[in-house]
């Protein structure tokens, strides 16, 4: 019996510890939930791309879109909800680019979301590609604001 208590306990541990509850989510008017996110995508990865001076969007011969691709890297940007299918579109980018693959995590609320990170940097050296992660630092915000006009954050329903 003690046994199957420890069992019990160790598995709700590990389960509460490890499992992330991060997001805010919402619903669309048809029932469909989706994670909130304060900031689009687009932002960061304009704002990442810029400073390493690569391309954004970058459209490969299958119509498939690098979110940045530099003299080394074929890079993915996405938020920590989408961590996993992220990787796969890195590593389809390598193979149409001959670039490395590279994955940068957006982490709204690092405090919360570097279980992903670590999860992803644990399968890059599995899959050898290179990862990184980014905040809202590097958008520079001014009053919650961004200085990206067609981000969420201007609108006026987040």
């Amino acid at each position: 019996m003690i046994r199957i208590l420890l069992l019990f306990y160790l598995f709700y541990s590990f389960y509460f510890c490890c499992y992330a509850q991060a997001f805010e989510y919402d619903y669309t008017n048809e029932g469909y939930k989706y994670v909130k996110h304060k900031h689009s995508e687009s932002s960061y990865q304009h704002a990442w791309c810029s400073a390493q001076k690569g391309i954004e969007e970058y459209q490969n011969k299958d119509f498939t879109r690098v979110d940045c691709l530099t003299l080394i890297h074929a890079v993915e940007f996405d938020f920590s909800n989408k961590w996993a299918e992220s990787i796969g579109q890195a590593l389809h980018y390598q193979l149409m680019t001959g670039k490395k693959a590279m994955f940068v995590l957006i982490l709204e609320e690092p405090q919360k979301e570097m279980i992903y990170f670590e999860r992803v940097k644990n399968l890059s050296v599995i899959y050898n590609f290179d990862v990184d992660f980014i905040t809202t630092e590097i958008l520079n915000l001014k009053n919650d604001k961004c200085p990206y006009y067609d981000c969420k954050c201007h609108k006026k329903h987040n």
